[in-house]
């Protein structure tokens, strides 16, 4: 791809710079849907849902588990404020787990439940899981 066709891409978590590069496209989710980001898109800001980040790259395509924060989209330029963001080498599948079967309890629960917390939590719990299954 020509090179005037890149943009920066930057993933940051309050932990570390995820990831900081050039890329041809990415795929990941807002609370209004799925977008998918060239260079030169419309400058717009929007609020990342829990989902899979598709890098685009030279022909190849990474993913990671991007999970709640914040977008903004310049014409050259795109930056990711995450709450997490992980490749799926790095997910601990146990741990997953263990977060899946702890928000189904509180769901199956009655009494003083935060349904919307329980429902996140599992989300998330569900993507790290369908994530890690991929590449493992």
């Amino acid at each position: 791809m020509a090179e005037n066709a890149y943009f920066k891409l930057q993933v940051y978590t309050p932990n570390r710079i995820f990831f900081e590069e050039d890329v041809d496209m990415i795929e990941l989710t807002t609370t209004e849907g799925d977008v998918g980001i060239y260079k030169n898109h419309i400058p717009l800001t929007a609020i990342v849902a829990p989902g899979i980040l598709r890098i685009h790259k030279d022909g190849n395509v990474r993913e990671a588990a991007l999970l709640e924060g914040f977008l903004e989209i310049l014409p050259d330029q795109v930056t990711v404020l995450a709450e997490a963001c992980e490749w799926p080498e790095e997910i601990d599948r146990a741990r997953a787990e263990e977060a899946r079967i702890r928000a189904e309890r509180r769901l199956k629960a009655e009494d003083n439940v935060n349904y919307d917390r329980a429902e996140m939590a599992l989300k998330k719990a569900l993507l790290r899981l369908q994530l890690s299954d991929r590449y493992h």
